[in-house]
C-alpha cells in the first residue's frame, strides 16, 4: 500500500496562474497544477479549484477567466500566489505581476506567460472538496518564437512542472520518440 498522498504518484504536473475578476473589482491570481485539455470539440480545459479558495468565489462572481502558462523562471512567484489569499491581498501589486489586456474577454492575461488561453465556464462539476470548472477556450495566445503546432520548443523555453511544495522540475528538452 502507497503511504503518500494518492496524487502524488501523478506529479509533477504543469502548472498554470488563472486570472479571475473578483467581486471587488481586482483581478486575482491563482496557481493549479490540477489542470487538463479536456475536449478537442469544443475546446476546453478542466481545472481543480478547492471551494474555499477565493478563486472559487471569484468564478461564481464571473465566469470568465485567462489561464496562463508561466515560464520556470517564475516558480518563486508561483508559490507566493499559491500560498497567499486574494481576499486580503491584491496579489498582482503585491509581488508586481504585470498585466494586459486580452482580445476577447475583460480579463487580462499575465505579461510573462509563454501562452495563455482566454476562457468562459463551461460546466462545473462538483467533486469532494473541489469544483472541477471546465473552461470553454474562446481563444489562444502565445509569446513570439516559443512554440509551434506540436506545442513549446523546450529547446528554447521551459514551463513549471509542480511536485510538492517548493519543488519544482523542468520539462527535458531532449525528446524521446516511441518505436514504430
Amino acid at each position: 500500500m502507497y503511504e503518500g498522498k494518492f496524487y502524488r504518484l501523478l506529479h509533477p504536473r504543469p502548472t498554470v496562474v488563472i486570472v479571475t475578476k473578483c467581486p471587488n473589482g481586482r483581478f486575482n491570481l491563482m496557481p493549479a497544477s490540477w489542470n487538463t485539455p479536456v475536449s478537442e470539440e469544443p475546446p476546453t480545459i478542466a481545472v481543480a479549484v478547492d471551494k474555499e479558495s477565493y478563486t472559487h468565489q471569484c468564478l461564481r462572481h464571473y465566469k470568465y477567466a485567462t489561464i496562463n502558462v508561466p515560464p520556470i523562471d517564475a516558480a518563486d512567484l508561483i508559490y507566493k500566489l499559491g500560498t497567499t489569499s486574494g481576499r486580503e491581498v491584491d496579489k498582482a501589486a503585491q509581488f508586481g505581476v504585470k498585466l494586459e489586456p486580452s482580445s476577447k474577454i475583460d480579463v487580462p492575461r499575465m505579461s510573462s506567460a509563454l501562452a495563455a488561453y482566454e476562457a468562459e465556464v463551461y460546466k462545473e462539476v462538483e467533486v469532494g472538496e473541489v469544483v472541477l470548472y471546465i473552461f470553454r477556450v474562446l481563444d489562444v495566445w502565445t509569446a513570439p518564437g516559443v512554440a509551434d503546432q506540436w506545442g513549446f520548443d523546450f529547446k528554447k523555453v521551459n514551463i513549471p512542472l509542480h511536485g510538492a511544495g517548493r519543488a519544482f522540475y523542468r520539462v527535458d528538452p531532449r525528446p524521446v520518440f516511441a518505436k514504430k
